[in-house]
């Protein structure tokens, strides 16, 4: 096993904490409103007309302008026309440093010549899909067979949205048991039942809007760094059927936005082994970011399937997957398979695993295993929260900012920090107005970074990776001192 990884010290889960709990009971701090005024007019209004001009044709015929979540920011999305390493280029010619890094999968920075030549090849050769087997679908599978400690087999997806789906099939299927047990706020993709308890711990079926109730009926939450929780979850699903798998996100809900202490997914492993769960660790971001080993490496834990995403692909189409132990993921052999025989899962996708996305995502894993490319870009994330941790004492703003190697987080007004109680019902209406206040000054922070030449995940999230160097991190640092120096305590 390849033991390098981007985590270089773990971070405090309980201090980290802590000083979220504090931050979400202080007044808001933001973007002062007449500073964001004058971002709107001076570079939105005057450098950005372009986009402008472009989202209001698309909005004609696309809902809300854009086709993906990712794509929008306030006070209105921005067209991207090029990216090399570490920068993104608008159509106004605008350049940024890349700290989305398309939701994680660009661990090499975006599009590296190493894999793009080999894209070309193929193209030049067989073309993008053939609808059969390629070899490159056998040797990305072995490659991260070879890498992952508890994958022996993998079966290629068209997402981590699919992967997260399929899992839940296989462990229903392997252990006999229908209850599922997720994290609450954890993000296992977009499926009817993985919108329970979704962003927000506690917030059950509330944020799934268009899924009938009924469909949850075997899915449930518990909050994050509680065992005693899960276990007593599990035990009551003993008396009732059992409980066929334990669903985490390794480093916490959202990719870390709720942190995990260190020892929880040991302890989570060994709750699943005492009542017969099987434990899916969804690596669709740590898979290959925090080393080729993924978080199960960094942590010593076996899970018995993982789910990836867009990495597998080098970011690609055809970006996702499940792997695990070979007794769990013989219910997705294809065709007339060798051995015992058993109910298969249900899975399609003529798309995925086409010739392009395994050729991509097999010489990324070569890349970044050669360059290791996963150690690089956390010490990148190591010094971009470092420097944003002095920026906060020196304006003396509540921000917290903490990392996990190149997953950075920058928490201005704690959004995803809320739960909802629901033995104080209460309650709910308030965290809900916060949420939604808080919201809006997390889109107008990230207007802020996004017009200092700085693109990030909602604002909060901040992906480094391995095309960064000292200079540019120390570069994107004095970009976020521009914005801080025009933030202030909003009224209530």
């Amino acid at each position: 096993m390849d033991d390098r990884f981007a985590i270089s010290t773990y971070p405090d889960a309980r201090a980290v904490t802590r000083e979220l709990d504090e931050l979400i009971e202080k007044p808001i701090y933001s973007i002062r409103p007449g500073e964001l005024k004058a971002y709107e007019r001076d570079y939105y209004g005057a450098k950005c007309q372009k986009s402008k001009a472009m989202i209001d044709e698309a909005r004609t015929v696309i809902p809300g302008g854009v086709q993906h979540n990712l794509a929008f920011n306030y006070p209105f999305p921005l067209v991207f026309t090029k990216a090399s390493g570490a920068k993104l280029f608008d159509i106004d010619g605008n350049e940024y440093y890349d700290l989305l890094q398309a939701g994680g999968p660009t661990v090499l920075g975006s599009n590296p010549p190493e894999v793009r030549e080999k894209v070309i090849d193929l193209l030049n050769t067989c073309g993008p899909s053939t609808g059969l087997f390629h070899e490159f679908e056998y040797r990305l599978a072995k490659k991260i067979c070879d890498s992952m400690p508890a994958v022996e087999w993998f079966r290629m997806l068209n997402s981590g949205s699919e992967g997260d789906m399929v899992s839940i099939r296989i462990a229903r299927l392997a252990t006999k048991k229908k209850n599922i047990i997720k994290m609450g706020g954890a993000y296992h993709g977009w499926s009817d039942q993985m919108g329970y308890g979704i962003r927000i711990p506690g917030s059950k079926w509330t944020q799934a809007h268009g899924v009938p109730h009924y469909i949850f009926r075997h899915i449930q939450e518990v909050f994050p760094n509680d065992l005693e929780a899960l276990e007593r979850q599990l035990k009551i699903n003993k008396a009732t059927g059992g409980t066929a798998a334990v669903m985490l996100e390794p480093i916490g809900p959202e990719s870390g936005t709720w942190l995990l202490d260190k020892d929880y997914n040991q302890g989570a492993a060994e709750l699943c082994r005492k009542y017969g769960a099987l434990l899916i660790f969804d690596e669709v971001v740590t898979g290959f970011r925090m080393g080729m080993a993924g978080a199960q490496g960094y942590f010593g834990v076996e899970p018995d399937l993982t789910i990836f995403g867009k990495v597998v692909a080098g970011g690609y189409p055809g970006a996702g997957g499940v792997g695990g132990k070979k007794e769990y993921m013989k219910y997705l052999s294809a065709g007339l398979a060798k051995g015992p025989k058993v109910h298969k899962a249900l899975v399609g996708g003529t798309m995925a695993a086409t010739p392009i996305s395994c050729v991509a995502g097999y010489y990324t894993l070569e890349e970044i295993e050669r360059t290791n490319a996963a150690q690089k870009a956390g010490q990148m994330g190591d010094r971009l929260t470092a420097g944003l941790k002095k920026l906060i004492k020196q304006y003396n703003l509540p921000f917290v900012a903490w990392n996990q190697g190149s997953v950075c987080h920058l928490e201005t007004v704690g959004t995803m920090h809320f739960s909802i109680d629901w033995t104080k019902p209460w309650g709910i209406p308030e965290v809900l107005r916060q949420t939604s206040r808080r919201q809006v000054e997390m889109e107008h922070m990230g207007a802020a970074y996004m017009a200092e030449g700085l693109v990030t995940l909602a604002g909060s999230r901040l992906y480094t990776s391995a095309a960064y160097t000292e200079d540019m991190i120390d570069d994107v640092l004095a970009r976020f001192e521009s914005v801080f120096t025009k933030v202030g305590r909003l009224p209530e």
